[in-house]
């Protein structure tokens, strides 16, 4: 599933190091491709948002049936909300909860749960952070369009989970700087002090907590910011 010509040591190291990396060429570029085009065919996205100071859903089919300009509003209502306060807007693929869920077992995106709690899978990952605990992989599929955005947090979480580390397996295609969706990471007063483009088939893999945002979708972004985002957790 990984890229076995690839040497992570540099990367682990700079885990280590400064509790954050980016490592380019993380599958193998069969896999990254099979899983991009699992992303791209993929139609029942959900779209996430905080409104206010609460997390809503707009499941799949309502999403759906909104047009272009009720879509635009409802981007527009949010980003009004988010003013002043943590808030986000995303679609997103709950692949645990279906998976649990057992709709569509042979969904492809379902299928990477089993995938990922492979014992191989596991191990690399361990080996990679450098934490034996490591038992689950919380994650979701994610689609950053247009105006979408998730504001300025640390990924600490109100229940009991134990967040050890974050991951995004990059896998938009061809992703340039000047689109946003950048995952940059912020000091105490603010400051952006480390940006990570999200480039095709790359992993942002970073110590939890740390403050991070991802930047404003730009209008002219002309691909999806696809991604498997999500949390290491004992």
């Amino acid at each position: 599933m990984f890229n076995g010509a690839a040497d992570f040591a540099p990367s682990r190291e700079r885990l280590r190091r400064s509790h954050r990396a980016l490592i380019p060429h993380i599958f193998a570029a069969d896999i990254a491709d099979r899983i991009h085009a699992a992303l791209a065919a993929e139609r029942n996205w959900d779209l996430c948002y905080r409104d206010g100071g609460t997390d809503a859903t707009l499941f799949a089919g309502d999403h759906a049936a909104l047009d272009v300009g009720a879509r635009a509003r409802k981007l527009a209502d949010i980003a009004h909300a988010a003013v002043g306060r943590y808030a986000y807007a995303y679609d997103h693929y709950p692949m645990i909860d279906r998976y649990l869920a057992a709709r569509d077992d042979d969904h492809p995106l379902q299928q990477l749960v089993n995938v990922f709690h492979s014992e191989p899978v596991l191990d690399f990952l361990r080996a990679l952070v450098g934490d034996a605990g490591i038992r689950r992989v919380k994650m979701q599929a994610t689609r950053y369009l247009p105006g979408h955005f998730l504001r300025r947090h640390n990924d600490t979480s109100d229940s009991n989970e134990d967040r050890r580390y974050a991951f995004v397996f990059n896998l938009g295609r061809d992703w340039r700087a000047d689109w946003g969706g950048l995952l940059q990471f912020l000091d105490e007063a603010g400051n952006v002090i480390d940006t990570f483009l999200p480039a095709f088939n790359s992993l942002s893999l970073f110590r939890v907590p740390q403050w991070h945002q991802v930047s404003l979708v730009a209008p002219w972004a002309e691909q999806p910011r696809y991604a498997l985002t999500g949390w290491l957790t004992p």
